[in-house]
């Protein structure tokens, strides 16, 4: 396959920009000539990838962490449509936290990611898409390839967004879970799931997802599959600090699903709003809040595997 990788030089607490040359050179010796740029802004990379996609190549490669992989992501697709459905997504993962990699139980070795590049195996990939309303209150839409949630998932996302991540991904989220939900209370969201009728709930996290983990390693949606055409939904109420520190090994195995506190279903759509200001995540990402409409689109491309 023509293949371009889209880097992030800053990720791998900049070490990918730094190690550029010994990386580019393995990639090299693993699958030859291939195209490359580096972001140097937010949205770079969803512009390379659309530019690549429209030249001819045919697999794009994330080079980063989750935050790179959702912009390449939307970049597969333009005036709401894939570029090419049968494009691949590929990823070489240097990012801190790694969520996407680790529902296909992939390491952060790079011999493994070009093991994956050199091979010509392919399989559908699911991919999400959300339209919401943006930080300055206009109407906006997104995909992900991951996870889409809202409640204090999405605020403690923007409490350590706004951080230094200095002490890594999974510490940082950590310390960040700590100090939002220490304070944080359940607000009331209006749901409808697949056009059925309205429910209101006190919710502290809705996730749906098209992956299994998200903040940084806790499994939220165990049974997700990126190919089986519907997200596992996952609904936590009443959730509080406690319930993540005396209970923390359930929300990272997956046992929490049994629990009274958790509702877990499949679903294509979801819509959601409320009269309390609710932040939306996305792969890690937040670029809004409620009201949101999220759905999936089956097969929508291509993944590396």
């Amino acid at each position: 396959m023509k293949t371009f990788l889209v880097v992030n030089p800053r990720s791998a607490s900049g070490e990918t920009g730094k190690r550029w040359a010994e990386i580019s050179g393995q990639v090299t010796r693993s699958i030859g000539d291939f195209g490359f740029g580096f972001t140097e802004r937010a949205m770079d990379a969803v512009r390379m990838t659309r530019d690549a996609l429209q030249e001819g190549y045919d697999c794009v490669v994330a080079v980063g962490g989750d935050g790179t992989v959702n912009e390449v992501v939307n970049g597969f697709f333009a005036e709401g449509k894939a570029i090419n459905p049968q494009a691949a997504l590929g990823l070489i993962p240097r990012g801190t936290g790694g969520d996407f990699r680790r529902a296909f139980g992939w390491e952060l070795d790079l011999e493994s990611a070009l093991a994956r590049l050199s091979s010509d195996k392919t399989e559908p990939f699911d991919v999400g898409h959300a339209e919401y309303v943006n930080h300055q209150g206009q109407t906006e839409s997104r995909y992900f390839a991951n996870i889409a949630s809202f409640g204090v998932s999405a605020t403690i996302a923007h409490e350590v967004n706004a951080g230094s991540k200095a002490f890594g991904g999974n510490l940082s989220f950590l310390w960040g879970t700590v100090k939002t939900l220490a304070k944080y209370k359940d607000r009331q969201v209006r749901l409808r799931v697949d056009g059925g009728a309205p429910e209101t709930l006190g919710i502290t996290v809705v996730a749906a997802s098209n992956g299994r983990y998200f903040g940084s390693g806790m499994c939220v949606a165990p049974r997700a599959l990126t190919d089986d055409g519907r997200f596992d939904l996952t609904l936590w109420q009443d959730y509080r600090l406690s319930d993540f520190i005396i209970k923390s090994k359930g929300v990272y195995n997956g046992d929490h699903t049994t629990w009274n506190k958790t509702r877990y279903l499949q679903c294509n759509t979801l819509d959601a709003e409320s009269d309390d200001e609710v932040f939306l995540e996305m792969d890690g990402e937040v670029p809004g809040k409620l009201p949101c409409r999220i759905r999936l689109l089956p097969g929508a491309i291509r993944l590396k595997v």
